[in-house]
């Protein structure tokens, strides 16, 4: 084989992809969207693809026939729609999105398919419920990266957009795209003023510009490159234990009896 990431398709050729038989496609799906005054529109696609890359090459190396596709990059932003350059993909898109790209790899023999969300906006679960029924000969499943490891265990102060944790990552990952971090807002918030909202028991889709005052959520000035590698690790490891556990499972035998 040519190529040293057979995993990664988009740098793959058809004589190589042909004389593979792959048990697992990730399909990464983030967004194209401001990140506070210090990352880039790109963050949550450029540290989506490392972690997607990384995963992979630990389970193709235990023996999991991974194909990595090609980065979606662009998410449901329709809480930033007066943001400039934010690009919003409506959930009825992603699902027909979703719906071709399923229909492609089932036709082609890929019977599982895993959707890696980078993107706080998107939640793939409805979608995959409503797609899984038409397609019966392929295990549809999704993964927020975010929520595989607890970032308490590595960061001091996790918010949830281009804070400590996205900003770590990054410096890690992509250190010539994050600006210095002198420019960077606070990340603060402005709370709802409805408690049910703010009690977390109920829930309304944010006003970005009035919900935050950089765009950002979560304090970046804690970040460190030592800190994204241990995120990128630890996450990395983690995901390849699923996809190899998921590329040897038997799909019409996934329950214990």
């Amino acid at each position: 084989m040519s190529n040293n990431k057979p995993y990664i398709i988009a740098e793959s050729n058809w004589l190589d992809v042909k004389s593979e038989n792959y048990d697992l496609a990730i399909l990464p799906w983030g967004a194209t969207e401001a990140h506070n005054f210090h990352l880039p529109y790109a963050t949550d696609n450029i540290q989506l693809e490392a972690i997607a890359s990384e995963s992979a090459r630990i389970a193709w190396e235990e023996g999991a026939k991974i194909a990595v596709l090609p980065c979606i990059p662009f998410g449901v932003n329709t809480g930033q729609l007066d943001i400039k350059l934010c690009i919003n993909m409506n959930p009825s898109t992603q699902t027909l999105v979703l719906y071709d790209i399923i229909e492609s790899l089932q036709g082609q023999g890929i019977k599982k398919l895993v959707v890696l969300n980078g993107h706080g906006g998107n939640n793939f679960t409805q979608q995959l419920r409503e797609l899984q029924s038409k397609f019966k000969n392929i295990f549809l499943s999704t993964v927020d990266w975010f929520k595989v490891i607890d970032p308490k265990s590595i960061f001091d102060d996790p918010g949830d957009h281009a804070d400590e944790v996205e900003t770590s990552l990054m410096l890690h990952v992509a250190p010539s795209l994050v600006s210095n971090l002198d420019r960077a807002g606070d990340g603060s918030v402005n709370e709802s003023r409805i408690t049910a909202i703010n009690e977390g028991w109920a829930w309304a889709q944010r006003e970005w510009l009035k919900a935050t005052n950089d765009t950002g959520s979560g304090n970046p000035s804690k970040a460190s490159a030592e800190k994204g590698k241990k995120l990128l690790n630890e996450l990395s490891k983690k995901l390849a234990s699923f996809y190899t556990e998921l590329s040897k499972a038997d799909i019409t035998d996934l329950y214990k009896r």
